[in-house]
């Protein structure tokens, strides 16, 4: 029997890295790191420096390259397929180095049950059982980073993804939208009056970028900073809260 642990880790700092977690990788008998090109190189990096930090004894690591989404208008079917042959790589990649099978480990960012499609991908691998331990999301080191509630007093939360956002506004009877996913300025779909909007870049990494203010004023600044930032590291992972008619 294959076991595969999810691990959570955060945005990417070894600080974010749980003693459970910890635990989990040192007891592995191999580490799966994707690589997802030149780009992104950093994110790989990341992962390795984790390992170099938590790892208390060799651990056997295999990288793999991640298959590329194909870029098509049905969205849905794309993923799907998409899954599958990350799914396949997984498979022959632990086949091939854990015949008589083991513990595997994967480091996910964030927490792998908030919009995130590694559970969906590990269901897909016959005869796998998987454990998930969880790291801190995004939405906690933003919160945490701007300092600020993630919900006003007794009220919902909503948590939604830029696809949603710019294509079917603002949810009815919403107070405070938490926005992920977003590849750049679904905010700007929406009517920025009386919107207040909390933005980070990097949350709780060392490149991090906040911006919070007025939708209508600061708008323009995330949309040009995000461009630049971008543009410097190849790659980007923020999250921005949204709030209406509410204290914080």
């Amino acid at each position: 029997m294959t076991t595969l642990f999810l691990i959570g880790i955060g945005t990417g700092n070894p600080d974010h890295v749980t003693g459970q977690a910890i635990r989990a990788l040192n007891a592995a008998d191999l580490i799966l790191i994707p690589r997802k090109g030149e780009a992104k190189s950093d994110l790989a990096d990341l992962r390795r420096q984790i390992l170099t930090e938590v790892l208390t004894a060799p651990v056997p690591v295999a990288e793999y390259d991640v298959p590329t989404r194909a870029d098509q208008s049905d969205y849905l079917g794309a993923v799907n397929d998409w899954h599958d042959a990350i799914a396949k790589v997984w498979q022959d990649t632990i086949a091939a180095r854990l015949p008589q099978g083991g513990k595997v480990a994967l480091m996910v960012w964030g927490d792998p049950s908030l919009y995130d499609s590694t559970l969906r991908i590990a269901a897909r691998l016959p005869g796998l059982s998987v454990k998930v331990i969880p790291g801190i999301t995004s939405l906690q080191a933003l919160t945490a980073s701007h300092a600020i509630p993630l919900n006003t007093l007794a009220a919902p939360v909503t948590i939604t993804t830029g696809r949603q956002l710019r294509d079917h506004g603002w949810p009815e009877g919403a107070t405070t939208l938490a926005v992920m996913l977003d590849k750049g300025g679904a905010f700007t779909a929406i009517d920025p009056e009386g919107t207040e909007i909390w933005w980070g870049a990097y949350v709780g990494m060392p490149e991090e970028t906040l911006i919070h203010g007025p939708l209508s004023e600061v708008s323009d600044r995330i949309l040009t900073t995000r461009a630049r930032l971008r543009a410097e590291h190849g790659w980007i992972m923020d999250i921005y809260l949204l709030r209406r008619g509410g204290d914080v």
